[in-house]
């Protein structure tokens, strides 16, 4: 989240950067959180100024007892009655004040990076390289359903039944398919990431601290218990340092994690939301990285061509999307995504983000470090991406690389 002294000092930067995202209904929520910010430093102003009055009367009390000015000292005592409840309920005002900012501040997105382009929808993302050769067929390519379903590659339908639309079982050589390409996207991050096996539940506060909650209830699912299923491995990966201090020494932090994901993905019908293009279940490989504040943005870069190299090992035409201020997500201050060719379907389809949260999920987290020369802890950088998810990935090459009776030859990479 946003530090309330930003928001105290600029308050009209952030009423512009939630225009710029197309939340202008949050724009009165700057007025309320300078409100409530008031309200609280001025109760904690007079809780300090009440706390010095108790002490000098308890000190003027052992005064007039020790000189036998019982009456004098009796007053006292009832001021310092007065005192001890003004000072509790202020304490209690205090605590609301707090607990009513900090579900305002929960409330304000991350704001853009000066380079994000202004704009709502995605027509304004800005389509920054696109990299290798369309494929051209001289026959009618067939979807990536067609083709799994007739080599028994995935099964939709029994998939559905077992579990509900969303949730495929993978066969065979599309069992196989699926646990090679993770293997590789493992085996390419690990020489400078970390591998991580992480929980694959979280509870409220690790939701909380990458920003799934309180802005995406809607797309997580959750258990009876508390615990919500992981819409994505940067989750647990992120939280594992959660109230810690890290050395600066230690930074950049880098970690990788293929995990199962959940999410309640918008939609049940047509062609789009057909076949692999939208899951609820699916499975993906996360990249994430905490570094100094100095090096984030150099750092987002190195993470973008990761993942555009697994693309270009796979032979996927691609492009890169710098997104728009409007199609960026809550806690994202720069978000690029990558695009691959759907030869079946004749359209791209998102792959992978790539994102730079600066300071904003570390302050919710409170995940610092602590400069090598001294001064105050600082808050981390956090970056995370897609490297890759695999249900799109797995829908492109079959589609791209089909043959006009029904076959495919994937790249050699994709050979257990």
């Amino acid at each position: 989240m946003l530090s309330v002294g930003l928001i105290r000092e600029h308050p009209e930067l952030i009423q512009e950067s939630l225009i710029k995202r197309g939340a202008s209904e949050k724009v009165q929520m700057i007025d309320e959180i300078l409100r409530e910010d008031k309200r609280r430093r001025e109760a904690l102003t007079l809780q300090q100024t009440k706390q010095q009055d108790l002490n000098s009367e308890s000190r003027s009390i052992s005064t007039l007892m020790r000189a036998g000015k019982k009456e004098e000292a009796q007053t006292a005592i009832e001021r310092q009655k007065h005192l001890k409840s003004d000072i509790k309920d202020l304490a209690q005002e205090i605590t609301s004040s707090e607990n009513a900012l900090s579900e305002l501040l929960l409330a304000i997105p991350n704001i853009p990076h000066e380079s994000v382009p202004d704009g709502l929808t995605e027509a304004n993302n800005v389509i920054l390289h696109t990299h290798g050769e369309i494929p051209a067929f001289e026959f009618t390519p067939l979807p990536h359903w067609e083709i799994a379903t007739r080599h028994g590659m995935i099964d939709f339908e029994r998939g559905a039944k077992v579990a509900g639309a969303g949730f495929p079982f993978y066969m065979g050589i599309g069992a196989q398919l699926h646990r090679t390409l993770i293997q590789l996207f493992i085996d390419t991050a690990t020489p400078d990431y970390t591998e991580v096996r992480p929980p694959l539940f979280v509870n409220p506060a690790s939701a909380q601290g990458t920003g799934q909650l309180p802005d995406k209830e809607g797309q997580m699912y959750s258990v009876g218990d508390g615990f919500y299923p992981i819409p994505t491995a940067e989750v647990p990966l992120t939280n594992y340092y959660r109230d810690e201090i890290l050395a600066e020494s230690d930074l950049p932090v880098r970690l990788c994690a293929h995990s199962p994901c959940w999410r309640r993905e918008a939609g049940s019908y047509g062609a789009h939301v057909r076949g692999l293009n939208r899951l609820h279940q699916f499975d993906k490989v996360e990249i994430v990285q905490l570094t100094h504040p100095e090096h984030s943005y150099d750092v987002l870069e190195d993470m973008r061509r990761h993942a555009e190299h697994l693309l270009k090992i796979l032979e996927l035409p691609y492009r890169c999307l710098l997104m728009c201020a409007g199609e960026m997500g809550f806690n994202q201050t720069k978000q690029y995504d990558l695009e691959v060719w759907s030869a079946g379907q004749r359209r791209w389809l998102e792959v992978s983000s790539i994102s730079n949260f600066t300071d904003y999920q570390a302050r919710r987290l409170n995940l610092k470090f602590r400069p090598e020369h001294g001064g105050r802890p600082q808050l981390v950088h956090t970056l995370n991406g897609s490297a890759l998810a695999l249900p799109r990935i797995v829908a492109a090459l079959l589609e791209n690389n089909q043959k006009e009776d029904g076959s495919f030859e994937l790249p050699s990479v994709c050979s257990p």
